[in-house]
């Protein structure tokens, strides 16, 4: 009997060019379109490129739902097409019963009439083959055309344009779409070129026009607003579908702070037209549920994202604010050796909860005093220990050139340390002109990637930013913790290795928990686990569920469709639909045997309204045969996540457990092996108000915790003993979003 992908035809029988030469829709022609799980494309890059193919994954669910399979054809947008060039586009079909096969066809693209001069940069440093650079694609907010925004990969070819002809820089990416904000209105332009509008938030909320940038919310986007009351003052929390959220108004925030503190607020906060806050940026921050906002001609300030209090602030204190004692009381310090932001631009948060931004050196247009004034930009990381209520600034950019950018501009951190820098608006010497510059770092901060371009004003980059664009995944899935995999030490008794997770939402997910075991010896692993046994337990300790080997799963059949299949058959593999609540996967050694396992639990539905969440293992940390436990969690798909991961030891033995770890420490690292962080002592972290914030504080202090703000990717979190001790420790994952 042969499988779907033999039996079923597909040819490809059209190619029709889309709006721009960078996309275009490729028919095909399909026996059994009911058989297609789903289609990738990937667009080949250019031969000596150092960029990753262009990719993305479409399921026939979404096809089916946008009307584009039926009379056994399958209409397949294509995007990120090289313009004027005969594109090489790969094609991969996979089927319902886990068959896939492969094919390529070539798309020929006319030229492009670029008016903004994206694809004639003065290379002062072209990307080179073989670097680590964490990102490929770029978006640059601008708006020196109708095609407004553009995509760059690092080499600096262009490879997208906005299709809803609106001159703008008031963008963002968010699943897999660009909402652009023009006047008081708000489009999402899909990748595919189609345009769709939001709304108009002139009339029914006031808004006279949406400026500056546009920013990732807690739940969707937020926009800056101008009203007729206030002048570059307001920023509103607006959803995917055009839903308003949540408004603030800063000037009632600080109004009411300053009255409470006994000074007159009419002295700093004036109505409209006067630009007395100039919002240009606002990034929410999951770790403590805040909305950290930039104003140009005052401060960097912290608000409580419900409540509006203020938090605390980071600015220059020669400005006008810290005249007022009501507003200087929430001021940070800052550490000898740091400077304060002035006039910044793009703040947002970094992986390890640093604050980042780019510092343009101005002064204060309307506010007096005007503060301090520089001659130079620079990008800045700053520390924020609000325990002392202190920024100590711990990165900045450039280290042997200064560069004159008062106005606009942006930094952004991809993985940890790989950084996209964006001087918008750099005055050189008199009679030339001004020009624009992005320039790439990688984590070694090495430069990578060196590009200028003539720009008048800030038209051309106001602001540019990382984007992944190497396999999106239509629908969407928004951030969350997937695919959990633990490697433990199993023996008889205490010992198992103990998987812990928590399906959150309100509806059911699908999930397939696997208990590997002689597979492990491919990965180098000494001491396998020979024969392991999976039980899933709810959360009164009742078996839902139990394998030994995977063959005999009622679902093995669809495990394999999946491409979750064990590679031995001794290994244990379920699948199962959950509802919300807590579940345990404890795995052992059939007849007690012992040795070295990993414990995996894949979400099969990350579409749907649920997803795993808060993650711990247990089990025997053993330091004489170097047995750590290893804990591994995915960030998917398009968006950062704010976690929290602990090792818990100490504190074991009031659950009866008699040999705990009596020091545990972690490292957690990237895909590529790179630590990004760790703890030993949970105290010690400068992020431990933040844990004690979440309610998550650990309650022995040699036990371990850390937040950190993670891109898409897969991590690992690597617990050992501080004193080389050997116990049963405990690691946990919290996924704050």
């Amino acid at each position: 009997m042969g499988t779907q992908a033999d039996d079923v035809t597909i040819t490809v029988t059209g190619k029709t060019a889309g709006a721009t030469p960078f996309l275009s829709q490729v028919t095909l022609a399909v026996s059994d379109t009911s058989a297609v799980k789903s289609i990738q494309f990937t667009v080949a890059s250019k031969p000596g490129s150092s960029v990753r193919p262009l990719s993305a994954t479409y399921t026939s669910s979404y096809l089916a739902e946008r009307g584009d399979i039926g009379n056994g054809q399958i209409f397949l947008p294509v995007y990120g097409l090289y313009a004027n060039y005969l594109n090489t586009v790969a094609l991969n079909y996979v089927f319902n019963d886990g068959s896939s096969k492969q094919a390529s066809t070539t798309i020929s693209t006319d030229t492009f009439d670029d008016p903004c001069g994206y694809e004639s940069p003065t290379v002062l440093q072209a990307r080179a083959e073989g670097n680590s650079l964490s990102y490929d694609y770029m978006v640059l907010k601008g708006a020196c055309s109708d095609f407004s925004p553009a995509v760059l990969d690092t080499d600096g070819a262009l490879r997208w344009v906005g299709t809803a002809v609106l001159p703008s820089f008031d963008v963002a990416f968010f699943q897999n779409s660009f909402f652009v904000a023009h006047g008081s209105e708000i489009y999402r332009n899909d990748l595919d070129g189609t345009v769709t509008f939001l709304g108009d938030y002139g009339k029914s909320d006031g808004v006279i026009d949406f400026h500056h940038n546009v920013d990732l919310g807690k739940t969707g986007l937020i926009y800056e607003a101008d009203t007729n009351d206030y002048y570059e003052t307001i920023f509103m929390e607006i959803d995917v579908d055009g839903t308003l959220l949540k408004t603030w108004n800063p000037a009632d925030i600080i109004s009411a702070a300053m009255t409470a503190g006994g000074d007159d607020p009419s002295k700093f906060v004036y109505p409209s037209p006067t630009d007395w806050f100039h919002n240009n940026a606002v990034a929410y921050n999951r770790a403590d549920d805040s909305l950290i906002v930039s104003s140009r001609e005052d401060f960097v300030i912290a608000f409580d994202y419900n409540t509006g209090t203020i938090k605390w602030i980071l600015g220059d204190p020669t400005k006008a604010w810290y005249q007022f004692p009501s507003l200087k009381k929430y001021a940070l310090s800052l550490a000898p050796g740091s400077l304060p932001p002035i006039g910044q631009h793009a703040v947002s948060v970094t992986y390890d909860q640093g604050l980042l931004l780019l510092d343009n050196g101005y002064n204060s247009f309307f506010q007096q005093p005007p503060g301090a004034f520089r001659s130079y930009a620079s990008p800045r990381k700053y520390h924020l220990d609000l325990a002392t209520m202190t920024a100590t600034e711990v990165w900045n950019y450039p280290m042997d050139e200064l560069v004159n950018s008062p106005f606009c501009g942006s930094v952004y951190e991809d993985l940890p340390l790989n950084y996209l820098i964006d001087y918008a608006y750099i005055e050189g010497a008199v009679g030339d002109p001004l020009h624009a510059r992005i320039i790439g770092l990688d984590a070694t901060e090495a430069k990578i990637f060196d590009y200028e371009y003539v720009t008048a004003g800030c038209l051309e980059i106001f602001n540019a930013a990382p984007i992944h664009l190497e396999n999106t995944a239509f629908p969407a899935i928004g951030p969350q913790s997937l695919n959990i995999s633990t490697r433990g030490r199993v023996a008889p008794d205490q010992s198992a290795l103990i998987g812990g997770f928590i399906v959150s939402g309100s509806a059911p997910t699908t999930v397939v928990l696997r208990a590997l075991g002689p597979s492990l010896v491919d990965q180098g692993v000494d001491s396998v686990l020979a024969d392991p046994v999976i039980n899933l337990f709810d959360s009164t300790g009742h078996v839902l569920a139990s394998n030994n080997d995977w063959e005999t799963d009622s679902n093995a059949s669809q495990i394999i469709a999946d491409g979750l299949a064990p590679s031995d058959a001794k290994e244990a593999a379920l699948q199962i639909s959950l509802n919300p609540g807590a579940y345990t996967a404890v795995v052992t050694g059939n007849t007690d045997s012992s040795g070295t396992a990993l414990v995996e639990v894949y979400d099969l539905s990350p579409a749907v309204d649920s997803k795993l969440a808060n993650i711990s293992t247990r089990a025997f940390v053993d330091s004489i045969s170097e047995s750590p436990l290893i804990g591994g969690f995915i960030v998917g798909s398009n968006q950062s996540s704010t976690v929290i991961v602990r090792a818990i030891g100490p504190s074991l033995s009031s659950a009866g457990i008699a040999n705990p770890l009596p020091d545990p420490s972690f490292a957690v690292y990237d895909q590529n092996g790179f630590s990004l962080g760790g703890n030993d002592n949970w105290q010690d972290d400068p992020n431990f108000l933040a844990i004690e914030q979440n309610q998550i504080a650990p309650p022995n202090d040699k036990e371990s915790a850390t937040v950190l703000h993670l891109p898409p990717g897969a991590y690992t979190a690597v617990v050992q003993d501080a004193s080389d001790s050997n116990g049963i420790a405990l690691v946990e994952i919290y996924n704050l979003e």
